[in-house]
């Protein structure tokens, strides 16, 4: 006779696996109960149901609005220059400016 023989497996293990899979599947069974999935989520709701800020997800036509009102503001951000902050000294300059200038700040110490 050998030691290494497989050892059946004791009661009390096979009590506690089917007794976590008891759980595990009541557990499912009261989720699927009371799980209620919402039935208007915030891209189909009209307008009037949505707080300001996700108004513009009412529909489409307010979504390509929003999105044209935005690339409007970047690109004119990307050209021009405004105070950000005038108290702290921050600006707002076009890119290619600000390429330049790091490269002026940047590029001279190697």
């Amino acid at each position: 006779m050998s030691d290494t023989s497989a050892t059946p497996a004791r009661p009390v293990s096979l009590f506690t696996i089917v007794f976590l899979l008891a759980i595990f599947g009541a557990f499912l069974l009261v989720i699927r109960y009371f799980y209620q999935p919402a039935t208007i989520s915030a891209v189909n709701a009209p307008a009037e149901n949505l707080g300001k800020d996700l108004a513009w997800r009412a529909d489409a036509a307010a979504r390509r609005q929003a999105l044209a009102e935005l690339r409007t503001k970047e690109s004119t951000q990307t050209v021009s220059y405004a105070w950000v902050d005038q108290k702290a000294g921050i600006v707002q300059l076009p890119v290619e400016r600000a390429m330049e200038l790091t490269v002026q700040k940047y590029g001279s110490k190697k």
